[in-house]
């Protein structure tokens, strides 16, 4: 099945749908009143369309959900963490452009085909 719109993740869906994903997950962290989160939400969009079948897009809100962004040491939102094989490739915080979370996520791409 394939991905290409963000898919929003509970902390008891974290390990199934995100730590055992077969595909690279970017994990964005976020709140309903963050206006940076706001910001990149069309960024994500844009990246999960175009790297549909690639990667998957989760979207995770903390006010609902604090379990798994404690435990990942999330002190500011947004956070983007790209996980693969449940490993966290890179952390990114804060809003970026879109030009810049593309070539993060081509980067985080790479060092996942080369292992």
């Amino acid at each position: 099945m394939m991905i290409d719109t963000p898919i929003h993740v509970h902390d008891s869906e974290f390990q199934t749908q995100i730590l055992n994903a077969d595909l690279p997950v970017i994990v964005d962290f976020w709140a309903p009143w963050c206006n940076p989160c706001k910001m990149i939400a069309p960024s994500l969009e844009k990246l999960a369309k175009d790297f549909a079948g690639k990667l998957i897009v989760a979207k995770i809100n903390t006010d609902e959900d604090p379990q798994w962004a404690g435990q990942y040491g999330v002190q500011g939102i947004p956070t983007l963490l790209m996980i693969y094989k449940g490993k966290i490739i890179h952390r990114q915080t804060g809003a970026a452009p879109e030009p810049v979370l593309r070539e993060v996520v081509e980067q985080f791409l790479d060092v996942v085909n080369e292992k």
